[in-house]
């Protein structure tokens, strides 16, 4: 199905079902322990052996020469496989880093090894006796010593400019202009990267973590230098990905590599210390934000500059993207510069770019507010535009930023913020509200799906769609029951198995739309088949409580499958549309905390999301979605490190012991509101995605918030009490 006009009405218009808030259908299986993970896969006709992966000590040089004498006699051990014996690996176009092979080090945790043997802990106890003679050479690691010789990106869009920024910066009547920090973070998802790989003959199947299936189908096939068709991948449930199993990861490289050599199924999940320094994390960035206005506050001039760092051939952290749409201006510059460090390659991480990247500009949104004697909201509501402000003549195809703050202002009880930093007191805690803007692009990708009704009236679907813990599996599943007008317990939803038809994945909040898009339009094939099977027209039917309707006529659902089971399959595709109005969402977070006068810690006391991002397909599934970026956004803004060791080039926190992460304790009180629209340009759903909104702006409300508490304003993050306690108000 070409989906290249807008969407007029259709059989998910009705709601019976998309839009109610259903419990997860996955749901008892995961409380109950009964959805099996990658690494929990077991077949008792399989004799499995364990995998466990070497790091490099170092962080760029090579290696001299590798002993595996020690290891090679442990108990257990069936084989080992060392990058110093393997060629050159192909990289994949997907990946940055070399996952295996090759004696070169690019980074710290790079695998240089992996040990298979009986058990998980003899491969463990076997890998330490390898001893490693490198060659270390000296590396960049430090992104501000770097800034000098950091480069225009030669992809995508680095920089953009409308009217003349400077001589209108030069001239406005107010102006403002700081500079931001923000460090590398990691993902800290629940679920390791983990990997079973099983070879027969010349055939492979790995059951593996992965948000998207045909991405690693197609790298894993570089990465082997072997044929995509004889590559079988399964991944249908994820513990956590947030971009960090986007792309292909080491996990099945090694897996898939030691299954081969050691001639039975192998499983390999990276130890906690490899996710910061072997997978992918967010890159630090340095972003500096000038913005002029007149005194009345309409912005004239507007500029935000981003730096960040990589590996050698990857990209940087797009913090300034938000900054191309969300305010108005008639003068604005944005610029994207990439330095080459030699830290663990940085990636796709919860919102990359918008999330960094509002991270700066609402907290500098707030400071010119400041400035102006103006209220944050009502100074954002001021600089509101219903165009591309880069581009005037491309309007939003729906854009309601002032609904949200207007409507969550009133909830949260805004009217309410004393104005006067550091002065409202709750016994030890200094009280102060912040907020902030969200903004997130709306993306789509093609998307294909199967259905299949059988003679007992079930309706399946199978899609290679991921599930991440953010619903698919309920949503697909409300989508097919509406268009063929079936109770939910008729409907079966099969994911994450590259033998399905390819959907867009699970990543940068366009999987839900998209998925469900690609369902509705093989059940729309599914209704013309129906009707053709019945002697139907197919334009003038109806589905409903397992009938077919047309006119006075009545028939029951299984009478089209009395003859044989019907299977269709179909993808969504996206033709101009996305470029004939700019297709974003929107929202507003209100963030109080309490910052202890004595010792400077910071606590949420309560937390409001307002957002805008078309049909909301499940508002519990995706409330579960916001309250959770929600979290992660306290995370960014009041913890989250990872400590570079700049003259060694790795990251010293790699555990969840020196990673600190938000937990339940942290979090007294959050509350979502979805705003009523549809967006006819996005899809035949009027969806959008709603995930990754719920954690952009969160962490700039927070700071906007300690500010309110306070009186001191942080830009270098996170928030830590060591950048408040000297600066706290005397207590009296």
């Amino acid at each position: 199905m070409k989906f290249d006009t807008p969407a007029t009405q259709n059989p998910i218009d009705r709601m019976t079902v998309v839009g109610k808030p259903i419990e997860r259908i996955d749901g008892q299986l995961k409380t109950t322990g009964r959805a099996k993970y990658a690494y929990e896969w077991h077949d008792d006709a399989l004799s499995y052996a364990y995998g466990y992966p070497l790091g490099a000590a170092i962080a760029k040089g090579r290696i001299r020469a590798m002993d595996v004498s020690a290891a090679a006699r442990a108990p257990g051990v069936i084989t080992i496989l060392t990058s110093d014996s393997m060629p050159d690996l192909k990289t994949a176009k997907r990946n940055t880093a070399k996952l295996f092979g090759g004696r070169e080090i690019h980074h710290y945790h790079q695998a240089v090894a992996v040990v298979v043997a009986e058990t998980f802990e003899q491969a463990r106890a076997a890998a330490h006796l390898i001893k490693v003679d490198y060659e270390e050479t000296k590396g960049a690691f430090d992104l501000e010593a770097s800034m000098e010789g950091a480069k225009k990106p030669e992809d995508g869009e680095p920089d953009s400019a409308a009217g003349d920024f400077a001589p209108a910066f030069e001239a406005a009547t107010v102006q403002f202009d700081q500079t931001y920090t923000t460090p590398d973070q990691s993902h800290a998802m629940m679920e390791p990267h983990a990997s079973i790989a099983a070879w027969d003959g010349d055939a492979l199947t790995v059951w593996t973590s992965s948000q998207m299936i045909d991405w690693w189908r197609s790298d894993l096939s570089v990465a082997l230098d072997m044929d995509k068709e004889k590559i079988h991948i399964m991944s249908p449930f994820i513990g956590g990905g947030f971009g960090a199993k986007l792309f292909l990861r080491s996990d099945a490289v090694l897996a898939a590599l030691a299954a081969r050599a050691a001639r039975r199924p192998v499983k390999v999940a990276l130890p906690r210390p490899f996710l910061m320094n072997n997978t992918t994390h967010r890159p630090a960035t340095i972003q500096r934000i000038r913005i002029g206005s007149g005194q009345d506050g309409k912005i004239t001039a507007i500029a935000h500059e981003s730096w960040s760092g990589d590996l050698e051939g990857g990209g940087p952290e797009a913090a300034v993207q938000q900054t191309r749409l969300l305010y108005a201006g008639a003068n604005r510059m944005t610029a994207t510069r990439l330095a080459v460090l030699d830290l663990p390659e940085g990636n796709a991480m919860r919102a990359p770019g918008e999330a960094p990247g509002l991270m700066a500009l609402e907290v500098a949104m707030d400071e010119m507010a400041e400035k102006l004697g103006q209220d944050p909201v009502a100074f954002r509501i001021l600089n509101d535009t219903q165009v591309d402000p880069e581009k005037p003549e491309k309007a939003f195809s729906h854009r309601d930023l002032i609904g949200c703050m207007k409507l969550g202002a009133e909830r949260f009880g805004w009217d309410k913020r004393n104005t006067r930093s550091g002065t409202v007191r709750d016994g030890d805690w200094l009280v102060g509200m912040g907020v902030a803007a969200a903004f997130r692009n709306n993306m789509v990708m093609p998307s294909g799906a199967r259905v299949k009704l059988d003679r007992d009236g079930i309706l399946t679907v199978e899609t290679d769609m991921t599930d991440i813990g953010t619903g698919s599996y309920t949503i697909i599943a409300q989508t097919a029951a509406e268009m063929l007008g079936l109770p939910l317990d008729r409907v079966a939803v099969n994911l994450g198995d590259s033998r399905f038809p390819v959907s867009s994945g699970s990543g940068g909040q366009w999987g839900g739309n998209s998925a469900t898009a690609g369902v509705y339009a093989a059940c729309v094939k599914m209704r013309e088949a129906i009707a053709q099977s019945l002697g139907f027209n197919a334009e003038s039917i109806d589905f409903a409580d397992g009938m077919v309707i047309s006119g006075d006529r009545r028939v029951p659902l299984a009478d089209a499958v009395r003859e044989a089971p019907l299977v269709v399959e179909d993808t969504i595709e996206y033709g101009d549309i996305s470029e004939e109005k700019q297709q974003s969402t929107f929202g507003a977070h209100f963030v109080e905390v309490g910052v202890d006068i004595a010792t400077g810690e910071v606590r949420i006391r309560r937390m409001l999301a307002v957002c805008a991002a078309g049909r909301i397909l499940n508002p519990m599934t995706a409330r579960s979605q916001v309250i959770g970026a929600m979290t992660m956004g306290v995370g960014g803004a009041l913890s989250e490190e990872l400590a570079v060791d700049k003259k060694r080039g790795f990251f010293v926190n790699h555990d969840l012991a020196g990673y600190e992460v938000p937990v339940h304790a942290d979090i007294p009180h959050q509350e979502v509101i979805f705003m009523d629209e549809t967006d006819p340009m996005s899809s035949p759903m009027k969806a959008k995605g709603v995930g990754e909104l719920g954690l952009c702006g969160v962490a700039a409300a927070i700071n906007n918030a300690v500010y309110n508490a306070t009186g001191i304003r942080v830009r270098n993050y996170p928030v830590t009490l060591d950048k408040l306690i000297g600066a706290l108000p005397q207590i009296s």
